[in-house]
């Protein structure tokens, strides 16, 4: 049958997953890095994840496609339940909100140094929707911009990453919200000396680095940057 049904660009796909969270169906999972539409008859054409989606990927089209199975939808949202019940995660929603649990080698339960630690933080507020587009501590600034769970999962962040910087941190995914106006702002309006993105392996932090990328090209400046991914178990992947 023709009829409305949600089209994916994956040129346009950042692979942050908002889109996945989304949709109530679960008609789309994350592939590759990537949104699809993978169970046409889970689309029922309303468009709850366009609204998220902070490429704008997403668009309606008409075409040919498997009527909207509404009593195969409740099934699968029944079992997912189910499965959230037994502490498991459905395979479609956000990869980044799989539960996991690492076993760290012994000598990891030694203590990290053996000095006093130092934090690194050079100023407050830090929050990216908290932080002035103006501030003193930006001129001449190296800028780190970091997703908020990046401070946890590395265990030197603080020697390694936010020394000598200035730090602002985010989650696009619980503030909702795209930075990219106001970081485009801060790098435009501001004597910024280099950028450094530490984001997670997770899909949802590919809106931070997305909204980063934006800021300098909208802002106009050649600025040296750089993306350090962490995995979830505190490795540098990149």
């Amino acid at each position: 049958m023709i009829r409305k049904i949600i089209h994916i660009d994956e040129e346009k796909c950042n692979g942050c997953g908002l889109c996945a969270s989304a949709c109530h169906e679960g008609a789309i999972d994350m592939v590759g890095g990537k949104a699809k539409l993978v169970r046409e008859s889970f689309c029922d054409g309303f468009g709850d994840c366009l609204p998220g989606c902070p490429t704008g990927a997403i668009t309606f089209e008409e075409r040919e496609a498997p009527a909207y199975d509404e009593q195969a939808v409740k099934q699968a949202q029944e079992a997912q339940r189910m499965e959230s019940t037994n502490h498991a995660h459905h395979q479609g929603g956000c990869p980044g909100s799989r539960m996991m649990q690492f076993a760290h080698a012994e000598e990891a339960t030694a203590p990290a140094t053996y000095g006093r630690p130092v934090s690194r933080l050079a100023q407050w507020p830090c929050q990216i929707k908290l932080v002035p587009t103006q501030a003193p501590f930006f001129d001449g600034a190296k800028l780190l911009i970091a997703a908020d769970c990046t401070a946890y999962a590395y265990a030197n962040m603080h020697e390694e990453f936010m020394r000598g910087k200035v730090t602002i941190i985010g989650c696009p995914k619980l503030d909702d919200v795209d930075y990219a106006d106001k970081l485009t702002a801060i790098i435009r309006d501001n004597d910024i000396q280099s950028v450094t993105i530490v984001r997670m392996e997770v899909p949802c932090c590919g809106g931070l680095q997305q909204a980063v990328q934006n800021a300098l090209q909208a802002s106009g400046k050649f600025i040296p940057w750089q993306v350090v991914t962490i995995s979830r178990d505190g490795r540098i992947l990149d």
